[in-house]
């Protein structure tokens, strides 16, 4: 069986999706299973076991210019490269048209079957064309987690019962190079970035925990995406003294390889946070929002907590919580 996992972006969504490769393997062990994904995101998914082929695509910069020279070839390169294999089943993790689009241009074997959502779920987006271009569409309950909604669709479409373990195969490579070492054993790193500025957490509160983490003998790992992380990481380190250190920026292959090397992570409601969750690191997920239910740690997550209060959690509530997952230093 030949199974195309469709699921293009954002970073934490692509992290949440593979439980479902895993339960394809231990349903279909034989079976090749590619995967459709942003290009800025095909370093993480190729380290995701069981993926035989990613294919990338540039669907977020295309669309700013799709009359482009440049734009058509690219267009015509994926669609070949979408169509070399033929799909006994298209299985659409998404739901927004582009992915739907990418669905539709895929090759089905004879007999094979596209498969979507046919409803939005709670606090996900959700776009009609989706149901619209599959030969299936498979409804799943409103109010759920991002990581079962995956699994679900997945086990609905292909046949199979969904196995009461969890497992997300994100797998590093090996540690550290010459022109890169890796942080050290006793390094925690503090995910301060997000996309959205409302879910970050004060710098006065990073500022504290970092101090706390010291204290106990831990050096810290600041990474950055933009220059606006870049220069919040060099103003925490200054003040952190030389126990801090700001990481250069890496890819995101690089940054997963720097995590799974940690001795734990501390960060907001972000990608880089569910890298965390997805390697099994010890973490706690910091929550401006009442959304842990649907993106953090799954209940029953032994090394992983999420915190939550509004406006911000408090740095009293942060450590209790690292306190119970962290390491001795």
């Amino acid at each position: 069986m030949k199974i195309l996992i469709v699921k293009l972006s954002s970073l934490g969504d692509v992290v949440h999706a593979m439980p479902a490769v895993q339960d394809l393997r231990e349903a279909w062990p034989q079976a090749q299973v590619d995967w459709v994904v942003e290009q800025a995101f095909a370093p993480l998914v190729r380290r995701c076991e069981g993926v035989q082929r990613v294919i990338g695509c540039e669907l977020r910069r295309w669309r700013k210019s799709p009359l482009g020279s440049r734009t058509r070839a690219d267009w015509r390169a994926f669609r070949l490269a979408l169509r070399e294999t033929a799909y006994d089943a298209v299985i659409d993790l998404q739901g927004l048209t582009k992915s739907a689009l990418v669905s539709r241009v895929a090759r089905l074997a004879g007999g094979g079957k596209r498969f979507a959502l046919a409803n939005q779920t709670e606090g996900s987006s959700y776009e009609a064309p989706t149901r619209w271009a599959a030969d299936v569409a498979i409804r799943i309950e409103p109010r759920v987690h991002a990581v079962t909604r995956s699994r679900e669709l997945c086990a609905r479409a292909l046949g199979y019962a969904l196995p009461q373990g969890l497992r997300f195969g994100l797998c590093a490579a090996d540690p550290g190079t010459p022109a890169d070492a890796g942080p050290p054993r006793d390094c925690v790193a503090l995910v301060h970035g997000t996309s959205r500025q409302d879910k970050c957490w004060p710098e006065s509160h990073w500022l504290e925990l970092g101090r706390r983490l010291v204290a106990q003998g831990f050096t810290l790992g600041l990474p950055h995406g933009d220059d606006a992380e870049r220069e919040r990481a060099q103003r925490l380190a200054a003040s952190l003294g030389s126990a801090a250190q700001v990481w250069p920026r890496l890819d995101l292959g690089q940054l997963t390889d720097r995590l799974a090397a940690c001795a734990g992570v501390i960060g907001v409601d972000s990608g880089l946070s569910h890298v965390a969750v997805a390697l099994d690191r010890p973490h706690v997920q910091i929550y401006n929002f009442d959304t842990a239910w649907r993106t953090g740690p799954l209940e029953g997550a032994i090394r992983q907590r999420a915190v939550y209060a509004q406006p911000a959690p408090a740095v009293d509530a942060v450590w209790r919580a690292w306190q119970q997952v962290g390491p001795a230093s």
